[in-house]
């Protein structure tokens, strides 16, 4: 069974094309700007699903997802069920069904590597590159993370590089300086993609009676957003802003 905190159809956010978005329950990291907090805790509220239901929903929407859509997994952080998604991830291909996986990469085990073997496309999400900081703004080292990326380079997996530009917790120019001369010889990153900081989610820490521990914190200007977009495209020729 996999643990589904709720779905988004016709998704164009997360991978290429319309996509049919699972977000599943629970994550490993304590990201302070977390849009989704109700799906953090791995008890929290979700719906244990079925491999044939998410499989006939997949197969029912096929038609909308032409060459290039398909169904992209994020939560939350899918690799926590790496091991029940194999099979689903072996039912989706069956039926040509291409997939996507939103992931921190902390975590690495067998079945997270052979959850990846059966992924078609990874969006890497790399919250910081100074680990000091990255342990700041989410709890947790970034150190697997980096080594994850290296992976997915060395067995040849294509990956989207997304890093959230946070004022004055991610937004730091050397830090976006040395992410882009570790990887910027990388050959399977297809795109980095810059999303921008928002504040969408802080009412769900209100009604969840728990504290935005980022308030006061402004979204990004057109220029910090320019800014950015004008560093990374000195280390990498595809770079948008999502």
């Amino acid at each position: 069974m996999i643990r589904v905190h709720s779905y988004e159809s016709m998704g164009t956010f997360d991978g290429p094309g319309l996509r049919l978005v699972v977000f599943l329950q629970g994550c490993n990291f304590r990201c302070l700007y977390c849009a989704n907090p109700d799906t953090i805790d791995t008890k929290g509220e979700s719906t244990e699903t079925t491999i044939d239901e998410i499989v006939r929903m997949a197969v029912s929407q096929k038609a909308f997802f032409g060459k290039k859509g398909g169904v992209t997994f994020s939560g939350g952080e899918p690799t926590l069920q790496a091991k029940a998604l194999i099979p689903l991830f072996q039912r989706l291909k069956e039926q040509s069904i291409h997939i996507c996986i939103d992931t921190n990469g902390s975590i690495w085990n067998e079945e997270v590597k052979e959850l990846l073997q059966w992924t078609d496309l990874v969006l890497l999400d790399i919250k910081e590159f100074n680990n000091v900081r990255h342990r700041q703004l989410t709890e947790r080292s970034n150190e697997q993370t980096i080594r994850t990326a290296g992976w997915l380079e060395k067995h040849r997996k294509p990956f989207w590089l997304r890093y959230v530009l946070v004022p004055g917790y991610s937004s730091f120019e050397e830090d976006i300086r040395a992410l882009g001369e570790h990887f910027k010889n990388y050959q399977m990153i297809q795109r980095v993609e810059i999303l921008p900081y928002h504040t969408l989610g802080v009412h769900k820490y209100e009604a969840m009676g728990k504290e935005y521990k980022l308030n006061g914190i402004k979204e990004n200007t057109p220029e910090q957003l320019e800014t950015a977009q004008t560093l990374f495209s000195e280390y990498f020729n595809t770079v948008y802003l999502n």
